[in-house]
């Protein structure tokens, strides 16, 4: 089970309301389920959604951000558990070794840098946990059936692919993470200090 997890999300609203609203639900949902959310420091965008909906539930909330993005226009303002890095890359292990499980919302290029990341971090075992991908309204379907394509085309492995899990509400995805195991075979032999 988890008691962290880093969220990855977009610093933009998306063009869909229904975005926002699920981004502002899902940080309700786990500070409801009494789970940290790590995030990336935003008050804008999905981030700030995610942020608000967990503070207003009473949830814990830590951003990490770099401090190119440290302004008063793009910092949450709610956030007092504010970690302040020097580089994005120090922000992303930051806020790995912060988590027990990580889950990507719809977002851009930092969103999917992030979950890829993470997935390859899962591949090599140089981490064992979770990572959910918060389908809202089909956002990753096209990134779903390309990583099948990749199983079929020989270039990942069906056991890589199942590291993945996907569902479009908060509650299943969260009920199949505390479920998975991660596979038999994985050996933590790279950089031991981001296992939480």
């Amino acid at each position: 089970m988890f008691h962290s997890l880093a969220i990855y999300c977009g610093s933009a609203p998306g063009n869909d309301p229904a975005f926002i609203s699920a981004a502002h639900a899902a940080g309700a949902t786990l500070a409801r389920r009494s789970i940290r959310v790590v995030y990336g420091g935003g008050g804008v965008g999905m981030m700030g959604a995610l942020a608000d909906g967990a503070l207003r539930a009473g949830g814990k909330v830590i951003g990490v951000i770099p401090e190119f993005l440290n302004t008063r226009e793009l910092q949450h303002p709610d956030v007092e558990d504010m970690i302040v890095v020097k580089t994005m890359h120090e922000r992303k292990l930051r806020m790995v070794e912060e988590a027990q499980g990580f889950i990507a919302l719809p977002g851009g290029f930092g969103t999917l840098d992030e979950l890829f990341e993470v997935l390859t971090w899962a591949q090599l075992g140089i981490h064992g946990h979770p990572v959910g991908l918060l389908n809202i309204d089909g956002f990753f379907d096209g990134i779903l059936q390309c990583l099948d394509h990749m199983v079929t085309q020989g270039f990942l492995m069906a056991t890589d692919r199942q590291r993945l899990i996907a569902a479009a509400d908060t509650d299943t995805l969260l009920d199949a993470m505390a479920a998975w195991k991660p596979p038999s075979e994985i050996k933590f032999t790279l950089a031991k200090r981001v296992v939480v």
